[in-house]
């Protein structure tokens, strides 16, 4: 992407005034997209991001600036305005560098961008097609093939200077079932670090399917009552509590600064006994998982919760200045126009000690959380708020009628030690994670669990 002798030359301008640390970020990324709407192609993408972001440091002080300008003159006045802001402090020192080839954990077969763009509308077109056949009440449905093409050239002071490649494709189909006047949604959109071999795991007309069979399953759903029940949320995308009501407030961007209710409570029992979760970046092909992360820090499994125990917090460069704790491959951006910060790869809940059968004939009366969809968060406190996309009441250990518009209500510190049933199916669903560097793809899951006591808000 950019000579390692220009690299050089462009960090030792950057730390000229001052700084005991710069790195310099360059990013070239390809995003294809097919969008479909009731079986018309709405629209094709091809997109191209270019550039460079440079951060120096002095100690717990950082400074950055981006630009797109890749020629000599641009990333010199770049690194010569990072320089500028950071002191006056004339220093010259020459840096030198050494490249490193990181091993690649998400072999590619089929590239997506190699392939023709009508190939992969008609994709597109047999997941669609396969949803508005699943009923009569189908009346609309919509999808969205993506792949990116992602390639980063990250280099520091400390004489770092690599490249990593990065392949991700997903798809998304939405379907609506209407009734009556009445509408409701369904959505499935699988994906992963691979290429269009996706589709031999799980094909376009399972992912269509499963939208429509959502969508009319809460067609036919009445309302959800509410009131503190006992709730068993199920694997994949039930994850997502986690990793928001908690995951969020174990990165150190708000450790370290203490605005987070997990600030200062390493080896403290935390949760259940039953519980462990795990952020785990190096699993081979998944959604979340990078080779390095966006700062040059291989990426690693990091235990943050052992049977219970805090163990551990997710920590970018400087997170680990703040905290005297060393990096864990948790820096990450949405691309070069932000600073890196401490952010989630993969992260879940591990299978735990109960049979799945138990979990549910253990609830008298509750709720059945099949599907979770998005909610809010305060890092700080932990509070969240988080819909139920497709649920079913559970009265004496079975599962029953279908109902819809309900949403879990808590803290994360509470439905931690709530947690008194985790399951053996752990399974994990993609989405895309929103911080203060950016839109990051990230794994959520875990098995299902049994949460003891919840407030579900409802009708």
């Amino acid at each position: 992407m950019i000579s390692k002798a220009l690299v050089e030359e462009v960090l030792s301008c950057a730390i000229s005034t001052g700084a005991d640390f710069a790195e310099l970020y360059g990013e070239n990324t390809r995003n294809n997209t097919v969008s479909m709407v009731d079986g018309k192609i709405d629209r094709v993408g091809d997109n191209l991001l270019s550039g460079v972001g440079i951060r120096a440091f002095l100690g717990t002080s950082t400074v950055f600036a981006s630009t797109s300008d890749l020629s000599r003159e641009g990333l010199l006045r770049c690194a010569a305005s990072v320089a500028a802001a950071m002191g006056e402090v004339k220093q010259e020192l020459r840096v030198n560098l050494n490249e490193r080839i990181f091993p690649n954990i998400h072999p590619v077969s089929v590239v997506p961008s190699g392939v023709d763009a009508s190939e992969r509308a008609e994709l597109l077109r047999e997941g669609c097609f396969a949803a508005k056949e699943y009923d009569e009440t189908i009346s609309q449905v919509s999808g969205t093939l993506l792949s990116v093409d992602h390639t980063i050239l990250v280099a520091n002071t400390e004489g770092l200077y690599t490249t990593d490649r990065h392949i991700r494709t997903r798809m998304a189909i939405q379907a609506v079932a209407s009734r009556d006047g009445v509408n409701q949604s369904g959505s499935d959109s699988p994906g992963a670090g691979m290429g269009l071999e996706l589709f031999n795991l799980k094909s376009p007309r399972e992912i269509g399917r499963e939208a429509a069979r959502q969508a009319t399953v809460n067609l036919r759903a009445d309302y959800c009552p509410a009131g503190v029940m006992t709730v068993a949320i199920e694997n994949g995308f039930g994850g997502v509590i986690f990793h928001e009501a908690c995951g969020h407030s174990l990165e150190a961007t708000s450790v370290a600064i203490g605005a987070s209710q997990m600030a200062g409570k390493l080896g403290e029992m935390i949760a259940n006994p039953k519980v462990t979760a795990i952020d785990d970046g190096t699993i081979p092909s998944a959604w979340g998982s990078v080779n390095i992360d966006d700062e040059g820090t291989p990426t690693q499994r990091n235990v943050l919760i052992e049977n219970g125990v805090l163990k551990n917090y997710m920590i970018d460069r400087l997170g680990s200045r703040r905290m005297g704790m060393p990096m864990t491959g948790s820096g990450r951006r949405q691309s070069y126009l932000y600073e890196a910060t401490s952010r989630m790869t993969n992260t879940f809940i591990a299978n735990g000690p109960d049979r799945n059968e138990d979990i549910i004939a253990s609830i008298e009366n509750g709720l059945y959380c099949r599907k979770m969809g998005g909610g809010s968060v305060n890092p700080l406190t932990g509070a969240f708020n988080f819909a139920v996309t497709e649920g079913y009441l559970v009265r004496n250990g079975k599962i029953c009628e279908p109902v819809r518009g309900a949403s879990l209500i808590g803290t994360g510190s509470e439905i931690l030690k709530n947690i008194d049933m985790v399951g053996q199916n752990l399974e994990t669903a993609q989405g895309m994670c929103g911080s203060a560097s950016g839109s990051v793809p990230t794994d959520v899951g875990q098995p299902l669990i049994r949460v003891s006591t919840i407030t579900v808000g409802g009708r």
